[in-house]
């Protein structure tokens, strides 16, 4: 029978933090992972880069968490952006900030992050053991906690970190283990959705868009009174639908759209013009070009695999010559290029979401400690509490920052 002070289940970044973090503080720490390596889910974040986290500043991150950024002001506050760099340099890994104040790796390389965590396990005494999935915790005498793996085997602690994630991308070892042991011990679990997740649309022409970028643009979701705006950026064309940053960065609010009805999606090819601008330039060009076809002027300001989905929208022949366009026809290009209109009909499988969004209920956590209001030495961090936001390393800073809090209060 092993005993420890402190046991952490699951070694993603919020728990090989809390694990560290508490075998700075306190011996006797133990690290437990069903998969065969640490950190699966790291390979996945910045296309493999591993975006570690942003330095917008803090009331950027709050606003990227929604409602949910006013529990994650003291974990901030405790551990933040500039301690996570510092803790990676500190330990040999120098970091770069790009575009959006993104921060990576020098090596572009998530293994490298996973490297400082393994080194540093080795000096802190972090009793690591992988290949070792937890059925069940249960409370026991004293407070103390069982700790039951699939196996039949257990091992005793004071306190309880569990870390094991959402549901989404479960190939990684996120499969709910951490959602189904809190309802165990009597928490109340959140619906969850996919967040960071493709949407699929019912339009027939998205096929033939597969693989087209549109660089530069804007959304409009609507669904009933409700309506929901994108900033500029990029979106992607895919089989089932549509995907890139702005779908990812906003699909969370979309998804809850989604429990209730079809969402309208209205994509706006020219940000930067108004209604009437557009009006006003295409007429003074269809008149200088003459016997031009329509297709081919469009074919100069739209990607050519667009150009037939416009006109057919549109209700104009290709054929046409531009100084033959009405001006009915004309206000029809106008409000096909403002809201090029797609029905979104669900997200794709929370299996294939980057993060998930809903969880452990927060309102059972304390968030001076990341302790459980239900269960004396339990924790929790990282996104089992389905602490959902955009991509840009703001998840991440959320797993470390959370992690943290639980080792050292779990480790007092």
């Amino acid at each position: 029978m092993n005993n420890y002070n402190v046991i952490v289940i699951g070694a993603g970044p919020s728990g090989m933090m809390a694990a560290l973090r508490a075998a700075e503080l306190t011996d006797s720490v133990a690290l437990f992972e069903k998969n065969a390596s640490l950190g699966r889910k790291l390979g996945l974040t910045g296309k493999g880069r591993c975006n570690i986290t942003n330095v917008s500043g803090l009331d950027v991150f709050l606003e990227k968490f929604g409602k949910k950024g006013l529990f994650l002001r003291n974990v901030f506050n405790k551990f933040f952006a500039d301690d996570l760099i510092s803790f990676f340099k500190d330990r040999g890994l120098e970091v770069k900030i790009e575009r959006q104040g993104r921060v990576f790796p020098v090596t572009n390389r998530s293994i490298s992050v996973i490297d400082v965590f393994k080194k540093a396990f080795g000096k802190a005494g972090v009793d690591l053991h992988l290949s070792s999935s937890v059925h069940s915790v249960k409370v026991i005498e004293d407070g103390a906690k069982r700790v039951i793996f699939t196996d039949g085997k257990e091992v005793f602690a004071k306190t309880v970190i569990i870390a094991t994630g959402g549901v989404s991308y479960p190939q990684t070892g996120s499969t709910g283990d951490g959602l189904r042991i809190a309802r165990e011990l009597g928490h109340r679990v959140e619906e969850t959705f996919g967040g960071l997740v493709p949407l699929e649309a019912q339009e027939p022409f998205v096929k033939d868009m597969q693989g087209l970028t549109l660089k530069n643009i804007k959304i409009t979701f609507i669904a009933g009174n409700k309506k929901i705006e994108s900033s500029v950026g990029e979106l992607l064309f895919t089989h089932f639908g549509v995907s890139g940053p702005l779908i990812l960065d906003i699909s969370s609010d979309i998804c809850k759209l989604l429990k209730r009805s079809k969402v309208r999606m209205l994509i706006d090819l020219k940000p930067g013009l108004e209604p009437g601008q557009i009006d006003i330039k295409m007429q003074r060009e269809f008149q200088a070009s003459g016997s031009l076809m329509i297709k081919n002027y469009l074919a100069d300001i739209l990607p050519n695999r667009l150009v037939a989905v416009v006109l057919r929208l549109s209700k104009v022949s290709g054929e046409k010559k531009c100084h033959q366009i009405t001006a009915l026809e004309r206000s029809n290009f106008v409000s096909v290029l403002k809201a090029l209109e797609l029905t979104i009909t669900r997200p794709r499988p929370i299996t294939e979401a980057m993060v998930t969004d809903g969880g452990v209920s927060l309102n059972e956590i304390d968030p001076q400690t990341m302790g459980s209001r239900k269960v004396k030495g339990l924790y929790f961090c990282g996104e089992v509490l389905g602490l959902a936001a955009a991509s840009g390393g703001f998840n991440l800073q959320a797993a470390f920052s959370t992690g943290y809090l639980a080792g050292e209060s779990a480790a007092k």
